[in-house]
């Protein structure tokens, strides 16, 4: 051991992804370490816990090949840190943020600490500026605005991936006519995901104000922990110091906490729920937590997390506390998906805790919060006389139920169902008001009176041009 150069071959030893050191002075939570084994290449890893007995390494690469008696562990000193400079726009890094297109490294215009400092809540402005993502689910009934974090939560061959990738190619602030830069963090996607992302974001023209970083499943499962840490940090430089409006897309959240899961059982730490340790709730907070606006600075950080519900269960661990800490959740639907609706968005128990900060007039339109309040109960009420109707048929509803029916279908093949296009507020408003003319004017209780008659006769005169029927919507 050299302790000017701080390199100890006092491993004592390897559980999984872990290095167990002994004798180490000086160590420092998340300093970095390169690891020389007597053969093989370098690899590297980031001090985990520091006590009185050892010193616990996490290692970036495969443990495989590792000597207790040979192996040289250097101590560096630095933390974990990003390169930054606004030339990241349109690169692709891997999940320890080297870069993996061909292109030269970063120069950096500086370095930062890829964990972030807490923000002040005091330093906080209050989002409050419609995000048009161009789906009329979110746009209408779940409004996001910038600086929200609003996870999608999916299932197993549910299309969030296809939805993250819609809404970075549309997503834009209203009466600015800005686009988005965009940082889309991958944690343990395959291949054919990955390639579906970059693809997606070539042919749209999003890859130049995008900055993409992979962690594919067979890279290194340690690597997970790193990648959104890494997208955060770049995302807070382009928002903080360049004034940029990003929007930071975490994919798969659930294969991050797979990865805090196996660090945790390596640790041999007690478990919590389904085995998942007692600090996943802060650990996940410390990623959330960074989107927001800051007061006196233009920039802004909204996130979308995607994570895969295991067996479909809300409940489990990761959307449970993910819930907890982001403003809302989008919640997709395998009975839509099955009928062939794109997006299958279940507008029920989605939430935008942030809704009505974002709409209203000058922000979006004056009857956007009745719209969205009347269909919401509308298709609500549809939905519970569907099984009413499986017990007692057709015949035993009244004339109103099957009118009630009806809206509720026209909800989810058109207003749902919108496929890859892209809607202005207005569109999807006024599709809203189409498709609630079926019903009589006295239902739409959830309308102040003077917007009703505004937009509910102009609906109608608009029906009788067209020689249409009462109850009839787009085709």
């Amino acid at each position: 051991m050299s302790l000017a150069s701080r390199e100890f071959r006092t491993v004592i030893g390897v559980s999984g992804p872990l290095l167990f050191l002994g004798g180490v002075a000086r160590a420092t939570v998340g300093e970095l370490v390169r690891i020389r084994p007597p053969e093989g290449p370098e690899r590297r890893g980031q001090v985990l816990e520091v006590s009185e007995r050892h010193v616990v390494v996490q290692v970036f690469e495969e443990t495989a090949g590792i000597d207790a008696d040979q192996t040289r562990v250097l101590f560096t000193g630095d933390l974990a840190r990003a390169d930054l400079a606004l030339e990241m726009l349109g690169r692709v890094f891997s999940g320890a943020g080297l870069p993996i297109d061909g292109g030269p490294p970063i120069v950096p215009e500086r370095r930062a600490d890829i964990n972030g400092t807490p923000l002040n809540p005091a330093a906080r402005e209050k989002p409050a500026d419609f995000i048009q993502t161009g789906i009329s689910t979110i746009d209408g009934l779940n409004t996001l605005v910038r600086g929200q974090k609003l996870p999608i939560f999916s299932g197993a061959g549910l299309p969030a991936n296809e939805i993250a990738a819609q809404i970075v190619r549309q997503a834009r602030v209203r009466g600015e006519g800005e686009e988005f830069a965009v940082i889309f963090a991958a944690m343990g996607i395959t291949f054919r995901d990955a390639s579906f992302f970059l693809k997606s974001f070539e042919e749209s023209g999003a890859l130049d104000r995008t900055v993409i970083y992979l962690n594919r499943a067979d890279d290194p499962t340690i690597e997970r922990m790193l990648t959104p840490r890494f997208a955060l940090t770049a995302a807070e430089y382009l928002a903080f110091e360049h004034g940029l409006h990003v929007l930071v897309i975490l994919t798969d959240m659930t294969n991050y906490c797979e990865a805090v899961r196996e660090v945790s059982t390596a640790r041999e730490e007690i478990p919590g729920r389904r085995g998942y340790p007692g600090y996943l709730y802060s650990d996940l907070a410390t990623l959330y937590e960074r989107a927001g606006r800051v007061k006196g600075k233009p920039g802004s950080i909204t996130q979308i997390p995607i994570l895969s519900m295991p067996d479909d269960d809300v409940t489990h661990p990761i959307p449970d506390l993910t819930g907890y800490i982001t403003e809302g959740q989008i919640v997709l639907s395998r009975a839509l998906h099955r009928k062939g609706v794109y997006p299958p968005i279940d507008v029920l128990p989605s939430l935008s805790r942030l809704m009505n900060l974002g709409l209203g007039a000058g922000k979006t339109r004056e009857d956007h919060k009745g719209v969205s309040d009347q269909l919401y109960s509308a298709y609500a009420q549809g939905r519970d006389l569907r099984r009413l109707e499986a017990i007692v048929g057709e015949g035993g509803l009244s004339e109103l139920d099957r009118k009630y029916l009806a809206v509720a279908e026209q909800f989810e093949r058109l207003f749902v169902g919108q496929g890859a296009a892209d809607r202005s507020i207005e569109e999807t408003l006024d599709l809203g008001w189409r498709i609630l003319s079926g019903l009589p004017e006295e239902e739409l209780i959830r309308v102040q009176k003077g917007i009703l008659h505004k937009y509910y006769r102009r609906i109608e005169e608009e029906i009788l041009e067209r020689g249409e029927k009462r109850d009839a919507v787009y085709p």
